[in-house]
């Protein structure tokens, strides 16, 4: 069955790139009405579509726009934490131009929606099945979606600093591994990045209580990784509120290297351009049981 969030869920913050203090809610929907942004701080068309095909370039983040050229950045979280905890149906509302970075990961958002509870719809899941790869790549980074029973990422970096250095990791998505394994990695970044991106005017909301700074073989925050291999577990983090941007759960296995979220939205446009590539496929109960955020109970969220 289709689901959509229990209750109203609220957060506030500021976010990550331009530093702008927002209010965002997450609203419950109707069957079929798939994911929406609205800007509540914009009169007249406010509605932004979570899909693919409404992300414009922008760096080191997500940004979705609509046709009247209105926007909302940094979705990337909040989407991971809806498709991680299996929420197919919400309205998020926003009364500013980027979504809260809260702790740099998805964690903050798993746990409202958890406690809010995740409310069955009487309509069936239609969900995109790849049948044959399909790929993209941008010089040593590629993104590759190919064939599998459920939602699969498989993601693999490499960095100089050997704080980071090389982590590869594999995971199926099913029956609550997003919450358990994922969602409260957070945010990281080179030291030498963030000083470029102040220097450039970005990164305006960054702080070590919202994302993890690493400086050769070091890191700084006091406290050091939630993780050992906490970075390739955000950037698989990333890729699933990436990849829900489909509009549809994926059962598919996504590999990513090296890759972030301009690849993945190409390789979505990529899948969607072949009519060969995948089908639209209405799900069983016993195929709904893998998927992401199947089965999950608000004592997932105990451990966060």
């Amino acid at each position: 069955m289709q689901t959509t969030v229990g209750n109203v869920i609220r957060f506030a913050g500021n976010g990550l790139h331009a530093g702008t203090f927002a209010r965002l809610s997450i609203h419950p929907a109707d069957a079929n009405h798939g994911i929406w942004f609205r800007r509540t701080d914009i009169n007249g068309n406010g509605m932004i579509a979570a899909r693919h095909d409404s992300v414009e370039a922008s760096p080191l983040n997500t940004l979705l726009v609509n046709e009247a050229g209105v926007a909302v950045a940094t979705v990337e979280h909040v989407m991971a934490a809806l498709s991680g905890c299996g929420v197919l149906n919400a309205v998020v509302e926003i009364d500013g131009p980027e979504v809260p970075i809260l702790d740099g990961s998805a964690a903050e958002f798993v746990r409202a929606i958890l406690a809010a509870g995740v409310r069955k719809l009487d309509a069936p899941v239609h969900a995109i099945e790849v049948l044959r790869n399909v790929a993209v790549d941008d010089g040593r980074a590629s993104a590759t979606l190919s064939p599998a029973e459920e939602l699969e990422i498989d993601f693999a970096i490499d960095f100089d600093d050997a704080a980071i250095g090389c982590q590869h990791k594999v995971l199926r998505l099913s029956n609550g591994t997003f919450v358990r394994e994922l969602c409260d990695s957070r945010t990281f970044c080179r030291k030498v990045d963030v000083d470029r991106m102040h220097a450039a005017g970005r990164a305006l909301g960054g702080t070590l209580s919202n994302a993890v700074v690493v400086d050769g073989a070091s890191v700084v925050n006091p406290e050091g990784f939630r993780h050992a291999d906490e970075a390739v577990r955000h950037k698989m983090l990333d890729a699933m509120g990436d990849l829900a941007l489909a509009g549809a759960p994926i059962l598919g296995r996504y590999t990513g290297i090296r890759a972030g979220h301009a690849l993945t939205n190409r390789l979505l446009h990529r899948l969607f351009e072949d009519p060969l590539a995948y089908r639209i496929r209405t799900l069983d109960a016993a195929s709904c049981r893998l998927l992401p955020g199947a089965g999950l109970e608000n004592d997932y969220f105990a451990h966060l």
